[in-house]
């Protein structure tokens, strides 16, 4: 099956010579949740722009469902809804009038009872009649994400969709991401919530100077580039390492107070008991021992900073 995105060597240059995007491939395949992370100004609102249709691209060539952005603008506008970062309504029309208006926007005939479900998804249905003026900052949100539903797209993107929405709506809009999905909805985020990517994405992105440095699927993102960590706390401080610790990726921490050995991937048990087994040689005791795990964060913090 072909993905329903489909962007190749893709890039934008703007007229006072900034580089945007530099040669970005992508593919998405229907029906999944792809999370794009990166640091401000890294392309991210760029990239998802121009497959939007609202921004033209330097070069390259994006696909919608087959069709193209620019050749065959109302076809692949038709299929996407977008949630932009900023919160841009009439903030004196009513909830109900503005998602309603949006989808007449794309060509929709109307469709109370399709305006009314959208609403009650997104627990707007009570403030169905107050206008947008008088809602928090929260609920604006997710009006706007009501309007970019109202059509019925079969892609989404999510442009940084709950900054400044706190942890309780952040988690409601997460449940109703997921339903979207289970509905057949493709969808695209960018976040700088690392912990949504872990939470609701099947592959994360991650773009940085207008490059796209990897694309992989979570899990395997997190077997491929994550470091795990073993925390021993001494029993005794230590000033400096015994000479036959020197073949272990070990380090002195919190003063001498504990010892970290990192390893990766699996099959290490073998050489954790070693260690083990070495340090009682050497009459090192300790009083616990712990282990973690990178997480997404870790990862991304890495991979930026590479690049940096």
């Amino acid at each position: 099956m072909a993905p329903i995105v489909s962007i190749r060597n893709l890039t934008k240059v703007y007229g006072n010579g900034f580089q945007a995007l530099k040669g970005v491939d992508l593919e998405i395949e229907e029906g999944e949740i792809l999370a794009l992370l990166g640091p401000n100004g890294a392309g991210k609102t760029t990239l998802i722009s121009i497959v939007c249709g609202l921004v033209n691209p330097s070069g390259g060539q994006v696909l919608v469902g087959g069709n193209d952005v620019v050749k065959d603008f109302r076809k692949t506008r038709a299929m996407i809804g977008l949630v932009p970062q900023e919160l841009t309504t009439d903030q004196f029309e009513t909830v109900w009038n503005t998602v309603t208006f949006s989808r007449g926007v794309h060509g929709k005939k109307a469709d109370p009872a399709r305006i009314e479900a959208v609403l009650k998804d997104l627990s707007l249905w009570e403030k169905r009649n107050n206008t947008l003026r008088e809602l928090s900052g929260g609920m604006k949100r997710r009006v706007l994400i009501a309007k970019a539903l109202a059509h019925d797209p079969r892609i989404l993107f999510l442009d940084e969709p709950t900054a400044g929405v706190d942890v309780t709506l952040r988690r409601e809009m997460w449940q109703v991401v997921e339903k979207l999905r289970q509905d057949g909805v493709t969808i695209i985020l960018t976040t700088h919530y690392i912990e949504e990517a872990e939470e609701i994405a099947d592959r994360v992105g991650v773009i940085s100077g207008g490059e796209l440095l990897l694309v992989e699927a979570k899990a395997a993102l997190m077997k491929k580039l994550g470091r795990k960590e073993l925390r021993l706390e001494l029993t005794e401080p230590m000033t400096a390492l015994p000479e036959a610790l020197g073949a272990y990726n070990v380090s002195l921490a919190e003063n001498g107070g504990a010892l970290i050995y990192e390893y990766q991937g699996e099959g290490e048990q073998g050489r954790i008991a070693m260690l083990l087994g070495a340090l009682t040689a050497q009459g090192i005791e300790f009083r616990d021992l712990s282990t973690r795990q990178s997480s997404l964060e870790d990862i991304f913090v890495e991979l930026v900073e590479k690049k940096a």
